[in-house]
């Protein structure tokens, strides 16, 4: 077994409404939670994780269906069930207050959490984050949904498919796909059910709550490569504050995590200079 789809001596387990989640937690101060996009795991925000722990304590997980979590057995990948775990994970780990970072799906469900569970929250940062209907759909979610496709890749899904999707989803100017990352996306996803789960996702009708967006009153970052499209964040929610990256793709946080990670930093630290926000949840 590869390396990546085993555990890791900073593995910890959290049980949640029967699901066994994945998480690694570091550092220590404000608690910032950092959620994945879909397809992906943990690693697609760790090395943010890593440097944001210098000054937070950072917790990243594999969402249900992903990484070593796994499926779920209900097969439920609503946006309101994803909201629900996070929920009742953050409060096993007895951590009544934290600022979320959400990353594609990862952002679809931060935001999400900033409707329903405001007081919980510090802040919200939503990068390249899901949620408006118009915003274009990620190549490896279109294979998903394709009937002829399906069937197929509930039972495989050559190497070769991973790697051109992960090509898709940086910046033209990207060298962040190589073996490695290949190897570690493909295994994870490879795991027993994490592809049926995908698929699942992929099919999942999801409630439009895009409407709603615009009630968000967390404090709220935007973080979005110049070559995403359909997202209305900064206009909707008011008082937000947006920043562009120049040359990433969808996935921003591993093309560029040193930029990510002070981008939120600087904002954090912002707000609590500003007063405007008193950083809570210490651990």
């Amino acid at each position: 077994m590869n390396s990546w789809s085993e555990p890791h001596k900073d593995s910890l387990f959290a049980t949640v409404d029967g699901l066994k989640l994945h998480y690694k937690r570091a550092g220590k101060g404000p608690v910032v939670l950092l959620l994945h996009g879909s397809g992906s795991s943990l690693q697609g925000v760790e090395q943010v994780a890593t440097r944001l722990s210098r000054s937070f304590t950072t917790i990243c997980l594999d969402l249900p269906g992903a990484g070593l979590t796994g499926p779920r057995k209900d097969r439920d990948y609503r946006i309101e069930a994803y909201v629900s775990v996070i929920s009742r994970f953050m409060q096993a780990l007895h951590l009544p207050r934290y600022t979320v970072v959400g990353n594609s799906l990862g952002g679809n469900i931060a935001w999400n959490l900033a409707l329903d569970e405001p007081e919980r929250l510090d802040a919200v940062v939503l990068i390249n984050a899901t949620g408006y209907p118009g915003k274009t759909i990620p190549a490896g979610l279109r294979l998903a949904r394709n009937p002829l496709a399906r069937p197929l890749l509930r039972r495989w899904l050559p190497r070769s498919a991973t790697k051109k999707n992960l090509k898709a989803a940086v910046g033209s100017t990207s060298t962040i796909v190589d073996s490695a990352m290949v190897d570690r996306v493909h295994n994870l996803m490879s795991l027993p059910g994490n592809r049926s789960a995908f698929v699942d996702l992929a099919n999942t009708d999801q409630k439009d709550r895009s409407d709603q967006i615009s009630h968000i009153k967390v404090p709220t970052l935007v973080l979005r490569s110049a070559s995403i499209d359909g997202q209305n964040f900064s206009s909707d929610i008011k008082n937000s504050i947006e920043r562009t990256h120049p040359d990433a793709g969808h996935l921003l946080p591993e093309e560029d995590p040193v930029w990510v990670a002070d981008a939120i930093e600087e904002y954090l630290r912002s707000l609590a200079a500003n007063k405007t926000l008193t950083l809570g949840g210490t651990a």
